[in-house]
Parts: structure tokens; C-alpha cells; sequence
């Protein structure tokens, strides 16, 4: 059922607001059940000539809260959190949720710590280390090596010791979510307290190259 008027304040330019009540099929992740049938707002895209996209019979993955004291109504966290259904993200989703639950979980990234950027003794040559403040203060640092006439290498440690080995994490994963979707766009410069200011460019600019090399979060971030 379509929302007009006051009730679809706030609608995106090029979108329309409904009221879906939907059958579910099954409950990926959550705290408690839910009833055979569920009904929550989406805001939902006109497409390229300017209609409406058949909602009936779409199958989808929705990612929402309870509302208080309305059963069997949920709240969608964000205007794209729900999906349309494909093997591929049913996959993902699972994958990253058993992954959230289990005891050695990446934690919530809440900000950086201390960075330097370490020269090495010829030319080219150097390692950035990054250290990530994290919401259970679980240690989890970022190393970038540089070697001349070679490909800069990074890595994430997810331990209190630093593995240059450990390479980056793969894509799609709960931690690459976590760094994709949870560092700043440029390292604080606080975190750089005390650094020769050569060394301090060296450590943005190897910053920068993670955050190139993760990509976008895309719908996440």
C-alpha cells in the first residue's frame, strides 16, 4: 500500500513510500521470533522511465528492529536495508552473521590510535603501523611495507602481536566490513603526535592506500 501525504515526509526525491506486510520466509539473525507475517515502511526507487518497480511477490532481505509495543511491526535500520534475494547475498549474509556471533568476532571499530611511519635504511624502503581503538579494546592493527621497486603490501593483525603475514582481509568478510565500513576518511592527526613530519606524510599517504585498496563500503557505509 502506497504512503502519500504527511505520513511520507521526508521521502528521498524519486522515491515512494509503502507499507509492505510481507510473509516470512525464514529469520537469519535475531534475538526472538517472529510472527508468519511482518509489515514495516520502505521507502522504494522509481526506475529509469519513471515507474514503480512490482513490489507483489518480491522476495527480499530486510534488515529491522522491533517497534516497541507493536508486534509483528519492524522498522527498517536504514532507507536501503532491504534487498532484493539472491543466493549470492543470502550467502553473505549468513556468512558475516555466524561469523558476528562467534567468540574471536572483529570487534567494532571505534576510532585510531597511535601511527607511525618507520624509514627504512635505503631509499623506498619503510613500514607504516596503524593501531585501531576498537568498541571491546580488542587490539587490531594495520601494517603497510614498502620495499623498492615493488607493489606496497599491507596487512591486519587482529592479535596483540603485529603479522606482516597475515595479509589483507578478504572481501565480504565481517572485517573487511568493519575497516571498510568503520575507519575515517584520513588518520587523525593526533595519532601522529610526535612524528617528523616526512614520516607523518609517509603514514597518511600509506593510510590512504588501505583505504583504496578496501574500497567502498557500498550499502553499509
Amino acid at each position: 500500500m502506497r504512503i502519500k501525504g504527511a505520513e511520507a515526509a521526508g521521502v528521498a526525491p524519486g522515491h515512494a513510500r509503502f507499507y509492505e506486510q510481507v510473509d516470512v520466509n525464514a529469520l537469519i539473525g535475531g534475538s526472538g521470533a517472529l510472527p508468519q507475517r511482518i509489515g514495516y515502511l520502505v521507502d522504494v526507487p522509481f526506475d529509469a522511465d519513471g515507474r514503480l518497480p512490482r513490489l507483489r511477490d518480491l522476495r527480499v532481505i530486510a534488515f529491522a528492529r522491533p517497534v516497541p509495543g507493536q508486534a509483528g511491526q519492524l522498522q527498517l535500520i536504514s532507507p536501503n536495508a532491504q534487498q532484493p534475494w539472491s543466493p549470492q547475498l543470502d550467502a553473505m549474509v549468513r556468512a558475516i552473521i555466524t561469523e558476528s556471533v562467534s567468540p574471536d568476532a572483529p570487534p567494532q571499530i571505534t576510532g585510531i590510535g597511535n601511527a607511525f611511519h618507520v624509514p627504512g635504511t635505503i631509499p623506498g624502503e619503510g613500514e607504516t603501523q596503524i593501531f585501531l581503538n576498537t568498541a571491546n579494546r580488542a587490539p587490531i592493527s594495520i601494517s603497510v611495507l614498502r620495499r623498492p621497486n615493488q607493489e606496497r603490501r599491507w596487512s591486519v593483525s587482529t592479535g596483540d602481536i603485529v603479522d606482516n603475514s597475515a595479509g589483507p582481509p578478504k572481501p565480504e568478510t565481517l572485517l573487511w566490513y568493519r575497516l571498510a565500513c568503520g575507519l575515517p576518511d584520513r588518520l587523525p592527526d593526533a595519532s601522529l603526535a610526535g612524528q617528523e613530519p616526512a614520516n607523518a606524510e609517509a603514514a597518511r599517504d600509506d593510510y590512504q592506500f588501505v583505504l583504496r585498496a578496501l574500497g567502498p563500503c557500498g550499502a553499509s557505509r
